[in-house]
Formats: C-alpha cells, structure tokens, sequence
C-alpha cells in the first residue's frame, strides 16, 4: 500500500522531543505519582485539559472537558491491637485485611486451628465449633511426615491447601469466626515491598443506595508474625514452634482453645469523592455521528508515606501518546484535512483502582456507545519489556485486535506495514495467557460491550509499579512510533466508506 503524504505529514506532528515534553511534567515530583483522588491526579487531570483547550478540542460534558467519576474511599481503620497489654501497628507490625462496620474485640481465649485444613486424611477442624470466635491459623505450610511428604498427598507434592491462594481462607470463613489471626513467616518482607499498599484505603465505584462500610464481604483477617503469635500463646506458655512441633510429631491435629488477652477495634469508614475523566472532542464531518474513542488512564500509584511512584511508563507514557495524537489531528483538521467520523481524546481515572474511570464512562457514555466504532487503547508504551531487551527493540504488542472485528487487524497490519514497520507481538492474544493481560486495562470496558478494540502495550519490565519507574527510563523513539502506529490505525478507521465491521467473537 502507498504512503499517503497529507497522513505522513501529521503524524510527523508526533515526535520524540514533543513527547518527552508532555511527559517531563506529567511524571514529574510536582504531579505526586498521580493518585487517585490527590493533589497530584487532579493536577494532571488538569494539565491534560488545558492541552485539549489549547488544541482546539470541545469540552463534550456540557462544554467541559471534565467527566466527575462519582467514586468512594473506603479505609479500613485498626483503632487498636494490643496482645497482653503491648500495642502493634497496623501497616507497620502486621496488616489487616478486612471491611464491615466498627467492631471492638476483647478476647480472653482463643482457639488454636491449626493449619486450617479440613481434610479426609487430616481435618484441623473437626469437631471444633468457632462460629464467633478469634481463631489462630497457620497461614502458609501443611502437616507433613518424617520423610517430608505432605500427610495430605502422601508424597512431596504439596496438596491444594498450599497451592490455591484462597482454599484455607474460605475453609475457615464458611465456618463464621469472629476473626482470623493468620500467621505468616513473610509479614515483614510483604510490609517491606508492599509498603501501604496492603492498607491503603479501597477505592471503588459509588453504587447508589449501598453503603460500602456496612458492607460485610467475610471475616476480617489479621496477618502477623511468629513473634506476635508467640506472644498471644504466652500465656497457655506455648508456641507456633512448639504446636508446629507436635502436629509434625503426632501427623494429627492440636486444635484448642488457649488463654490469651487480646484487644481490637476495627472497621470500614467510608466516604465519597469524584475524580475526573478528561475529554476532548473532535467533531467530524460527513461522518460525524460514528465515534472513534482514544484512551489512556493518567493515574497512577501516588504518593506512599513520602515515597513517589512517579508512572512514566505507567501510564504517563500512554497519556502523552494521547495528547501527541490528539495533536496531529488537530491540526489536521485546522488545516483542512479533518476526519469523517468524529474522535473522542479520553484520559481516565482509577484505572489503577481496578479500571473504574472507563467503567465509568461505559456506564454514563457521553455519546452513545452504539456509535461508537472502536477503541484504540495506550496503557504504557514507552519501554523496552523483558522479553524483547536483549533482541529487537522496534515492537509494539497490540491486544485484542482481531477479537470482535476481522477488519480492525488487517487495518493495524496494514497501517504498520506501510508506514512505523515495527514487529507487532501477539503474545498476549493467546487465550491462556496467565497474566490475562487484555482484560487489565481500560479497553475491555469497551469490548464488553461489544465494541471492537486494541490495547497497545509495550510490556512489564522491573519498574513496573516500583518508585523506578521515571523519564530517564523513557525511550522516547519508541514511544512516538508507537503513538504513529496509533494515529495512522485511527486515521484509516475515521476515515473510510464502510464502518467497521464487528463479526467475531474471540474472547
């Protein structure tokens, strides 16, 4: 296919040096990692609408480029937690994993289950009721014999008590205790690398009529040391090595209820907030009432107790390639060459939250999603991924492509053929992808609903959600090349006779 020169000319607009500009400030100290509901996300979602303004783009939502995403904060509070008298914090000594309404605990005794296994070959619960009350579990490991085979399997294949992340858990919680206390080796290395992540506040949706804080989803669960649960089995002047100690010696359960003192009060606080999509219009011409939307989610990880998680390749990266297409076909259009079919630019927010900004919009569209023809989807585009470091740089994974539309892959192909001529890697189409990497990111609210998309991606590298991840690591090459492969896929799909076909059905 031959180059078309009034294409290649505006996507010449989409240039490195233009990028790395954008992308400078949005990953900046100044923009605070970009959090959801901060300073720092408001002040990028700001920055992205004074660059809509200045492109000439409308301001859809009654003439303003802001869409409020009605969302609630939900934290759950650990007001207390003494053991005989000596106080832990929660995020700093253990964590707490829990939601419902304030409850205050103050236990005299509490009830040793084990490994928390229910099982016919080895049942820590049995004959046990601890409908109501503080239970103490063993949350890693399983009981094993003197040659180290499981007791479960019966060789030194762990059973799936060890291997499902959620099997224990739900085990103890059909049987309705008051608490769970899981000891784990790993609490300090899990609070190390996690920071407060494991107790930063939940952020969800606002659902009309619920209240998120009363809300009882299962038992509360408090993680802790070996150190802690020695202490709270001081007085019955026992151990966890003590008790792991004679399981191991008798291969049969030691369930009982032990004297301890222990005191808390926790529970969900809950309370509402708005955080902003931002969009930008560019209204077509003979085709006007068909929408391309192009998307990117600008916030990130924020600011955690002094420790900036600056996102530039998460998603600053995607952002910027928002704003450097929006850029070329402006100016396309003021020059005379605008498209037929209209262009929705849309930064959202909270996608880190659990994609909830583009939840969002696919429930309160702004232009009905019936006329809207595709997606086309930039979440982190800026890096070399692990895959291809020691290889071919000059790639771009594009997701999704083929999953609803035979067309939309033969128009990205052909587009990448004749002008960016990158590898284009389909790695993350296939269905078993363990990682699900497709469904991850803000395209999928559109392709729920049937709309065709891409999700363009340069992959997971080190950085990814660490502090790390900032400018100097941009390659700002790529990252325009990719953000051209965009805008030439775009300019096909605005452009054409026929609106694009959707007539499969891959997911």
């Amino acid at each position: 296919m031959a180059q078309d020169p009034v294409q290649l000319k505006y996507a010449g607009e989409i240039t490195p040096e233009t990028a790395k500009s954008h992308l400078s400030i949005l990953a900046s100290a100044a923009f605070e990692g970009r959090g959801t509901g901060e300073p720092g996300g408001e002040k990028a979602a700001a920055y992205i609408a004074e660059e809509f303004e200045k492109l000439g783009l409308i301001g859809p939502v009654n003439g303003s480029h802001f869409q409020p995403v009605k969302l609630t904060r939900t934290l759950f509070d650990v007001r207390d937690f003494t053991i005989d008298g000596k106080s832990f914090a929660n995020g700093k000594d253990f964590y707490f994993v829990g939601s419902g309404p304030e409850t205050a605990i103050n236990a005299n005794e509490i009830v040793f289950i084990g490994y928390g296994i229910s099982d016919d070959k080895y049942d820590d619960l049995a004959g046990i009721n601890i409908e109501g009350k503080v239970v103490l579990v063993f949350s890693e490991g399983e009981p094993k014999d003197a040659q180290g085979n499981s007791l479960i399997t019966g060789t030194d294949t762990p059973s799936e008590w060890v291997t499902s992340r959620t099997k224990r858990l739900q085990n103890i919680t059909a049987k309705n205790p008051k608490l769970i206390i899981a000891v784990s080796n790993n609490i300090q290395e899990s609070l190390e690398r996690f920071g407060n992540r494991l107790t930063q506040p939940r952020i969800a949706l606002e659902e009309s009529g619920t209240n998120p804080a009363a809300a009882t989803t299962g038992t509360p669960v408090a993680n802790i040391s070996p150190e802690m649960a020695d202490l709270l089995l001081a007085r019955a002047k026992t151990s966890v090595a003590k008790l792991t100690g004679k399981i191991g010696d008798t291969h049969k359960p030691q369930s009982k209820t032990y004297k301890t003192r222990l005191k808390t009060i926790f529970g969900a606080v809950t309370e509402p907030f708005t955080s902003d999509n931002v969009l930008g219009y560019l209204e077509g011409s003979d085709l006007k009432d068909e929408l391309l939307v192009i998307t990117a989610h600008h916030d990130h990880e924020g600011n955690q107790n002094g420790i900036i998680f600056f996102g530039a390749d998460d998603n600053g990266s995607g952002t910027t390639g928002v704003l450097e297409i929006a850029r070329a076909f402006a100016k396309a259009k003021a020059d005379g060459h605008g498209p037929r079919r209209s262009i929705l630019f849309m930064t959202v927010t909270a996608e880190e939250k659990g994609l909830l900004g583009s939840n969002y919009y696919s429930r309160h569209p702004i232009f009905p999603l019936e006329n809207t023809v595709v997606n086309l989807n930039t979440d982190m585009i800026g890096r070399i991924d692990d895959k291809h470091l020691r290889g071919n740089h000059n790639y771009v994974h594009t997701i999704g492509s083929d999953k609803l539309s035979s067309e939309l892959k033969v128009i990205n192909e052909n587009a990448n053929a004749t002008y960016t001529h990158m590898e284009l890697d389909y790695m993350y189409d296939d269905p078993k992808d363990p990682m699900r990497i497709y469904y991850r990111s803000d395209q999928y609210n559109f392709a729920k609903h049937g709309i065709p998309v891409i999700f363009y991606f340069s992959g997971l590298h080190p950085d990814y959600h660490t502090p790390a991840d900032t400018v100097d690591k941009i390659n700002f090459e790529m990252l325009a090349k990719r953000a051209r492969l965009v805008f030439h896929t775009a300019w096909e799909i605005a452009n054409r006779d026929k609106r694009l076909v959707v007539d499969s059905n891959k997911e």
